[in-house]
């Protein structure tokens, strides 16, 4: 804060204007005491006598008071209806405020945690009819005052940091420290087949105990798609894993593209893919469409197909028998998908626009028998004679409910809980 020491020769709206327009000097003296300054503010009203002044002739004495004072214009216009109602500008402190008054103490919530833990987290009513109940009907004491919660109050308390402590367990991605594994680069097939996406879809947490994992790896030109499913994504499970879907493709893998998780992004990985001679790259920075094929497969088809509920890790064998023999000759073989037309963007001169015509729909092996030269990409001992006989020998409505049979029965033996 700056105020002039001849600050009181200013006395006609003349000067005040030509203080404003940078005219007439000023000489300042600094202080930061609001009491000086709330002071000086009302000598100058009283000396312009500023009730008594025309509207136009207030707006420059208010510029002239924020110029002076440092104060923002909103603060000028308080003070000066303040000084104009004759009340004295001085500073106010407001009584601290008083907290709310706890109702529900940390033991409630975490008997709450308790409940939900038990109950598997159901709905917000159910879990206050379950509440009330304990209190009303088998009477436990302990459920006095969470036995009249509001249902908008136990979402609150589900919310809270007591009740995240004593339910929810975080694990962080952790970052890769060495960046030498795999080029940071996008996969250029260049219409060959054999360049596969490859991501991770997790079952889901409960209790702080993981769920299995589903592996899914895509391939870029094809989509021809292979699903394995993995008690953990540590070595121990995973690289066992990586080799056996890359032989479920039945064409030579070429590329291995992966986002930047620590389960692909590792020696032992990148070791693996050298071995086979496959090019190993991950998803740039800031570049969210270099893993989007498996990202969109991911809920399309995985999340579709087992659910976001909790899946306990022991029936990873399980799942992984139904992903081989069922699932992925399903979406092979059976199910149609959508390839992209690329033509020239009228709006857009020079830019190519991608369309998706129906008639561009087919089966995975369709695309790779349309493929110019498409026995060239196969394995040693696979024709494309074989993949159509066995593409065949059921329809796809045949298969799909062939599917949901195997589906059904696997998840009859399989207790899923939902994930907290």
């Amino acid at each position: 804060m700056v105020i002039d020491m001849n600050e009181a020769q200013v006395r006609t709206l003349e000067q005040v204007r030509q203080v404003l327009a940078g005219t007439q000097a000023m000489q300042f003296q600094a202080t930061a005491d609001d009491e000086g300054r709330y002071a000086w503010i009302g000598s100058v009203l009283k000396r312009f006598d500023y009730p008594r002044l025309a509207r136009a002739d207030r707006g420059p004495v208010l510029a002239y008071l924020q110029r002076l004072s440092g104060y923002s214009r909103a603060q000028i216009t308080r003070l000066v209806a303040r000084w104009s109602a004759g009340k004295p500008l001085v500073k106010h402190y407001g009584a601290p405020r008083q907290p709310f008054a706890r109702r529900y103490t940390p033991a409630d919530v975490a008997l709450l945690a308790e409940v939900d833990r038990a109950m598997g987290t159901l709905s917000g009513p159910a879990t206050a009819c379950v509440l009330r109940r304990q209190r009303d009907v088998f009477g436990d004491e302990r459920y006095e005052r969470l036995g009249s919660i509001s249902v908008g109050h136990l979402y609150n308390l589900r919310h809270s940091a007591g009740y995240r402590n004593q339910r929810v367990l975080l694990t962080k991605t952790r970052p890769t420290k060495n960046t030498q594994i795999g080029v940071r680069k996008a996969p250029a097939p260049e219409g060959r087949p054999g360049f596969i996406r490859i991501d991770s879809v997790h079952q889901g947490d409960l209790d702080g105990v993981k769920g299995l994992y589903h592996i899914n790896a895509v391939d870029c030109v094809t989509q021809w798609q292979v699903v394995a499913s993995v008690q953990t994504i540590s070595e121990a499970h995973l690289l066992s894993t990586i080799a056996a879907m890359l032989a479920q493709f039945p064409f030579e893998i070429l590329g291995f593209h992966a986002d930047n998780g620590s389960e692909y992004v590792n020696h032992k990985v990148a070791r693996l893919l050298d071995k086979l001679r496959i090019e190993f790259t991950r998803s740039r920075p800031r570049r969210s469409n270099d893993n989007g094929l498996a990202e969109t497969k991911n809920g399309a088809v995985v999340r579709k197909e087992f659910g976001y509920e909790h899946i306990q890790r022991h029936h990873a064998d399980r799942f992984d028998t139904y992903c081989r023999e069922y699932l992925n000759p399903f979406l092979n073989y059976h199910r149609p998908c959508l390839f992209a037309t690329e033509i020239p963007d009228p709006k857009k001169p020079g830019r190519i626009k991608r369309v998706y015509r129906p008639c561009d729909a087919m089966t995975p092996l369709d695309k790779l028998a349309s493929l110019p030269d498409a026995a060239s990409f196969l394995r040693p001992g696979i024709t494309l004679l074989e993949l159509h006989k066995l593409a065949r020998a059921l329809t796809d409505v045949q298969a799909a409910e062939e599917l949901n049979e195997a589906r059904q029965e696997l998840f009859k033996h399989t207790l899923t809980r939902r994930a907290g």
